[in-house]
């Protein structure tokens, strides 16, 4: 076990990432120092013998993880993470395979084990034995120096070197015994009363009675015990032997199965997960198999590596902790994206993966495969800009190589396909009306392309031309910009498809736009989408009218009133509007969100003059200001693009806490008693507070990050970090307001 000072080490810098972030101060802007944090993510190791009970697990100092089951002891086998393991037969000491174990655990760092004859080891040379005469002995602790406390649940034995010292009963049946090397002694807990024996004084003292315990753990140096129960748990203070406060029921679950401290911090199993208690007072929650194998746990108890080992009745979730900074997760994840996550140059999801297998699945086109990959080329453009990567600008080309490609691949000029897939496959399966042959024989594309590509795509070749001043690739962008622009003027505002009718979703002309009531999100939207992609194309092209169109759709048909709208009077049509807008106001779109801060890019930073450029600060601010409660990366890094004043914390908040497991496990928190839940809204913000990404479900940022539960999905897809949390990051970087890695 590690000792007292090393413990408060890890509690004291765990607590800074739980408490807050550290800053550096310039004169202008607040800085995130990217110095080391603690990274959690899960290795699990499932049980194939589901008639076989997993009891408890243990390490001991060589690293070695071992189990004990209701067949005897077990062992993990392989296991990484994203890549589990299995829990096998521990073989490795054949001569004690006949013994009929009953507990284990690990003392002092090594493996020590009770049957219905002794306490033994195979560490120390095998010299630890203690027979303890008890026919039915299941429980047993050690002391400070190789003495022990061994009960059948009822009765009790104490040895000092392997001699019996003394004997005794308890009033209740045991359920546990603990030793606190602070204040050297036992504590016994039954389901109605908490005792202590001192090996000192050899006598049992009664400390606090109740009802419906089912676990506990002597806490904070022996200074105050943790009593579990069926609903809740109780603070004792040791010294006054008194309860301190009420019951504690704000918990994610109040069935508790195990009380354990590990590294300074409580850790609490349950009916449905394992949650640590934090610095702050709040919970980190461990649900789904994005954790544990299963979510009944049985035992948690120190690992190896500050790890915590959660036996399950699935198997077993080592939740491991490693000290990483931003840069490190960003390696990670560019990793992850182009081992993973490329096809035809697009970003794209895994998807058919069986049960979280990574081998099985495969790269399936999305209809927002322009969009997503404009998100992941906007990450790149901004890492090469910050380090000027050779491999970032080849991953930028790549790109940019499958963009471009999206409208040659259709014959309609200035049109971008929503993504391209080889014939044959995709026109058994997919939809007639939305999928298209294309003139080579060998390739589809897909039409009915929407504004979310066409803002995507504005954005990312904006950025692209801006900061990437490398030939012929920034030509290209521009081209891009410009035969875009083009065909939505042309147009009369309308991206018109293969049939020569617009598309659902491609439309900004002023009769569609301003037919909104004026608190229809759509109205506001679209208004502010087409200003700054029009803003774009003149910045890049210098083509006038870019510009006019611009000031006429702004002054004439009231676009700049439009999206200057204050959010607070965006919601639902009234009544007596039409059923589109009814339908499109139902509740608030996230996807608009994306949107809109996609557009924020072109908006401010390409704005035709001063005083332009600060009203739409006033409607950036406006929108993040409702945003807020979000905690977004994605949204607040873009607000740092017009203020000082933003929510950095949260942002590195964001970046930190997202999982490194981007896999759509099965999330549930609805069943929590530590959030509070609001009444439905036209937001659809569900809680009071925002959870933290690592118990949401995954999703990107046109996802509503207060949703709850996400179910039925279990692990078959892998989302990609490129537009989700590689686009944020660098964006930081590029701004400033992230640092380099700091190795503190």
């Amino acid at each position: 076990m590690m000792n007292r000072k090393i413990k408060t080490l890890i509690a004291i810098s765990i607590f800074m990432l739980t408490s807050g972030v550290l800053f550096a101060q310039n004169r202008n802007n607040p800085v995130f120092e990217d110095i080391p944090y603690w990274q959690d993510y899960s290795i699990k190791f499932y049980n194939q013998n589901e008639s076989e009970q997993l009891l408890s697990a243990g390490s001991d100092r060589n690293g070695n993880i071992q189990l004990l089951s209701s067949a005897g002891l077990k062992k993990t086998f392989n296991g990484q993470f994203l890549y589990p393991g299995t829990i096998v037969a521990d073989k490795s000491y054949r001569t004690i395979s006949h013994k009929n174990i009953v507990a284990s655990k690990s003392y002092k760092n090594q493996f020590v084990y009770l049957d219905e004859e002794a306490v033994f080891s195979n560490a120390w040379a095998g010299k630890l034995l203690v027979r303890h005469g008890m026919k039915n002995a299941r429980i047993f602790e050690g002391g400070n120096d190789f003495d022990f406390l061994v009960s059948d649940g009822k009765n009790l034995k104490y040895f000092i070197n392997s001699k019996e010292v003394w004997k005794g009963k308890n009033a209740e049946e045991i359920i546990k015994i603990r030793y606190t090397e602070d204040n050297d002694l036992f504590w016994i807990l039954s389901s109605k009363s908490l005792t202590t024996f001192s090996p000192s004084s050899k006598k049992l003292e009664k400390v606090f009675e109740g009802t419906d315990f089912t676990s506990f753990d002597v806490v904070a140096f022996g200074t105050k015990t943790i009593l579990g129960t069926n609903n809740g748990y109780i603070e004792i203070n040791n010294i006054s032997k008194k309860q301190i406060g009420e019951i504690n029921r704000k918990l994610p679950v109040t069935a508790i199965t195990v009380v354990e401290e590990v590294d300074g911090f409580v850790w609490f199993g349950s009916t449905q997960g394992a949650f640590m208690l934090c610095a702050d007072g709040k919970y980190n929650y461990y649900y789904g198999e994005r954790w544990l194998p299963g979510n009944e746990v049985r035992d948690i108890t120190e690992g190896p590596d500050h790890s915590v080992l959660i036996t399950t009745n699935k198997g077993l979730g080592q939740i491991c902790f490693k000290q990483i900074t931003l840069a490190d997760k960003a390696a990670y994840f560019d990793t992850q994206v182009r081992e993973r996550h490329i096809r035809n140059g697009f970003n794209a999801s895994l998807n058919g993966v069986e049960h979280g297998n990574l081998s099985t699945g495969y790269l399936r086109d999305s209809d927002n495969d322009g969009l997503w990959t404009s998100m992941y080329l906007g990450a790149e453009i901004y890492r090469y800009s910050v380090t000027k990567s050779e491999e970032a600008l080849q991953n930028c080309i790549e790109s940019l190589d499958a963009m471009e490609r999206l409208y040659s691949i259709n014959p309609v000029e200035g049109f971008p396909s929503r993504s391209f897939e080889r014939r044959g496959y995709i026109e058994e399966l997919a939809d007639p009306d939305r999928w298209q042959h294309a003139e080579d024989p060998e390739w589809d594309w897909k039409a009915t392309t929407s504004s979310d590509e066409a803002i995507g795509h504005i954005f990312v070749m904006g950025a692209f031309a801006e900061l990437i001043d490398v030939e012929p690739y920034r030509t290209r962008a521009v081209k891009i910009i410009d035969q875009l622009m083009q065909h939505i003027v042309d147009n009369d505002w309308y991206l018109v498809d293969y049939n020569g009718k617009p598309t659902t979703w491609g439309r900004w002309n002023p009769e569609y736009v301003n037919a909104f009531p004026i608190n229809v999100g759509d109205r506001k939207l679209n208004s502010s989408n087409i200003v700054a992609m029009l803003q774009t194309a003149y910045h890049f092209t210098k083509k006038e009218i870019y510009k006019e169109k611009a000031f006429e759709l702004m002054t004439e048909q009231g676009y700049l009133e439009n999206l200057m709208r204050p959010m607070s009077e965006i919601g639902k049509a009234p009544e007596n509007a039409d059923d589109w807008s009814r339908m499109l106001s139902e509740g608030w779109n996230h996807s608009d969100d994306e949107m809109y801060f996609l557009g924020y890019w072109g908006l401010y930073r390409y704005a035709f003059n001063d005083e332009l450029k600060a009203m739409y600060k006033e409607a950036i601010l406006d929108h993040w200001e409702a945003e807020r409660p979000e905690k977004d990366g994605l949204w607040n890094l873009i607000t740092a693009l017009v203020t000082n004043n933003f929510d950095l914390e949260n942002a590195a908040w964001y970046l930190q806490k997202y999982p490194m497991d981007l896999i759509t496990w099965d999330i549930k928190n609805s069943h929590r008693k530590d959030i509070e839940l609001l009444d439905p809204n036209f937001r659809n913000q569900t809680t009071a507070e925002v959870l933290p990404p690592d118990e949401m479900p995954i999703q990107r940022h046109n996802g509503n990050t207060f949703r709850l539960d996400k179910m039925g999905s279990n692990g078959n897809s892998e989302y990609s970090a490129g537009d989700i949390w590689l686009l944020p990051y660098w964006l930081g970087r590029y701004l400033g307001v992230i640092s380099e890695p700091v190795q503190n």
